[in-house]
This record gives C-alpha cells, structure tokens and sequence, in this order.
C-alpha cells in the first residue's frame, strides 16, 4: 500500500483536470482528494494499493485531453487509511 502527494504544474486548471483525477482514481479504487492551488498547479493526494497509485501516477503525467502537463513534483507519505473515498477539496 502506498500514499502519494504530488504538484501537478502546466495547464491544469480549466480543463476539468480534477473532474478527470476523481474519476480515475475512483476507477483505480484510490482514497484521497485533489484541489487547486491559487499559483495555477493542482494538488492531489492518492492513497491505495501500489499498482494503482503508480498508475494514478503516470495518468497525472498526462492528464486529461486539454491539460498540458509540464512538471509532477511527487512525495511519498507514510501510508494510512484515513481516505475511503475521493474528492474534490475546495
């Protein structure tokens, strides 16, 4: 199990970018949330077995149609199962 806390930079925000993370991740069967931040990146947090936060991860690399990925800042945290479910942070 592992636990991921990742900047995505480039074009992600206006671009449905956290609708499509919660649905991937929702696919994968990953807990966490994912939000904007006021510098124009997106944060998220993905926490799950370690094949589907790997995939979730290489997904953030792309993203969704319109985005334009330029940069993923990746950190791994010390796993927990404080998520069940994920969401979008506002």
């Amino acid at each position: 199990m592992k636990r991921m806390h990742v900047f995505i930079s480039g074009r992600v925000q206006g671009v449905a970018f956290r609708h499509y993370t919660v649905e991937t991740a929702r696919s994968l069967n990953l807990g966490g949330w994912v939000r904007n931040l006021d510098d124009g990146r997106v944060e998220a947090l993905f926490e799950g077995d370690d094949a589907a936060v790997d995939a979730m991860l290489a997904w953030c690399n792309k993203g969704p149609s319109l985005s334009r990925v330029t940069h993923v800042d990746m950190q791994e945290e010390p796993f927990s199962t404080q998520y069940e479910d994920f969401k979008i942070r506002y």
